[in-house]
């Protein structure tokens, strides 16, 4: 309820017949409630106020301007203050919302921002959906139609609404015009990584962030951040071609030896095998999405280790059988499942879809692996280390040679009289 002495001079107001004379005394009341900021009753004088200028005894004329007004002080209070007086505002405005559209938008944003304020992200969207932005009552640029929506998008992501956030996002995909301003243009970027990134393609994300990392315009230490994100992202990327062609990509950044992650992007890159102890300490920096467990109860990290440590196997071993393998990949028995029948499972899947080359004898428990190696014959797994052996023998004689005849054809004398002082 409003204080007294403002009620008093509300009813005052209301009883005086000229329009002119009552948006001068609005206009005098305004500041004197919102100069008492300090009052509990702040809200509750506020609200009369505008229930006030918003009656029927004050024409549509004198209340725009005082509207206006009261938009203006409404930006001044405090969050709490905001939230309260604006909800009621956008409450009060709807019977009127096509003749004060403009107001209405405003003092959303304005409780929006009150709301982000709070770190009530969900309602700070919700509010600013209510914006009729294809209203034909004004006009609004394509460009300020995409920065609400990235607005909004950014929002629905810090509430881990990836949904929500896509719906908004294909808005701005199906906008006739491309994006032209470049700060924009780098939000929507950021904010299509975070939404791969929180549906789990993390390849896309990785290339989002890359593409971020790399933008002119953003301060160092953002673009660092987005190289960060995209590292790991690409480690949480099921294995495969595409993720080494990423992996490559930010192995030879030079930016990349200054992060935190180079140590496992490196490792993983060389196919080496990961140990326990530094996946543990790369999952303290992940995101509690990128941790969420999966189906069979393992986490993505989990997931792509065991990828990536039995992708690193395939290039260590011409077989082995499931049961070893296993243990390579610190796998234990699950359910129904041994052990080796989830490891055997894994390699089954990557088979599939094409992301490890290899055979399986289930009746044997073997899984046979099948590199191949370039200028070394057929890729089958018989006596492929003895050609692997002879090819490399051979490229070392023929090296020696060509070192040998280069010496010869550049420093003749030199050759000569070694030849002279070789015993026979």
């Amino acid at each position: 309820m409003a204080s007294a002495g403002v009620a008093s001079a509300l009813a005052a107001i209301d009883a005086t017949s000229n329009q002119q004379t009552k948006a001068q005394l609005y206009n005098e009341l305004l500041p004197k409630i919102v100069s008492s900021s300090s009052s509990p009753t702040l809200s509750q004088d506020l609200i009369a106020f505008l229930e006030s200028i918003l009656s029927e005894n004050v024409s549509i004329i004198a209340s725009r301007p005082l509207l206006d007004a009261f938009i203006n002080a409404l930006r001044e209070l405090p969050a709490p203050a905001k939230i309260e007086v604006g909800q009621h505002a956008i409450q009060a405005l709807q019977s009127r919302s096509t003749s004060v559209e403009e107001q209405d938008s405003l003092i959303r944003e304005i409780l929006a921002d009150a709301y982000e304020a709070q770190e009530e992200y969900l309602a700070a969207a919700k509010v600013l959906q209510g914006i009729h932005l294809d209203s034909s009552q004004r006009l609004i640029s394509d460009g300020a139609k995409v920065r609400m929506w990235i607005r909004i998008v950014r929002l629905y992501l810090e509430e881990d609404d990836p949904t929500s956030a896509e719906g908004f996002l294909k808005k701005i995909k199906n906008l006739p015009s491309k994006i032209q301003d470049p700060e924009l243009k780098l939000h929507f970027q950021l904010s299509q990584a975070r939404i791969f990134d929180a549906r789990r393609r993390f390849l896309d994300a990785s290339q989002e962030y890359l593409n971020v990392s790399l933008a002119t315009g953003v301060e160092e230490g953002d673009r660092l951040q987005a190289l960060s994100a995209a590292i790991c992202c690409a480690v949480l990327a099921p294995a495969g071609p595409q993720r080494s062609r990423m992996l490559s990509r930010l192995y030879k950044d030079d930016r990349s030896s200054s992060l935190q992650e180079y140590s496992i992007l490196e490792k993983i890159f060389r196919d080496h095998l990961l140990s326990p102890e530094e996946v543990k300490a790369f999952g303290t920096k992940l995101a509690p999405h990128q941790l969420a467990q999966t189906a069979d109860g393992s986490t993505v990290l989990d997931k792509a280790v065991i990828e990536h440590n039995l992708l690193a196997a395939s290039r260590l071993y011409e077989n082995i059988n499931v049961v070893n393998l296993a243990s390579i990949l610190g796998l234990e028995a699950s359910g129904d499942l041994t052990a080796g029948e989830r490891a055997e499972a894994y390699a089954a899947r990557m088979v599939e879809q094409g992301r490890l080359e290899g055979k399986i004898d289930q009746i044997a428990g073997v899984i046979y692996f099948n590199s191949g190696i370039d200028g070394v014959g057929p890729t089958d797994t018989e006596g492929k280390s003895l050609r692997i052996w002879d090819a490399g023998v051979q490229h070392l004689a023929d090296d020696v040679e060509k070192v040998a005849a280069a010496i010869m054809d550049d420093f003749p004398e030199f050759a000569a009289a070694h030849e002279q002082a070789e015993p026979r």
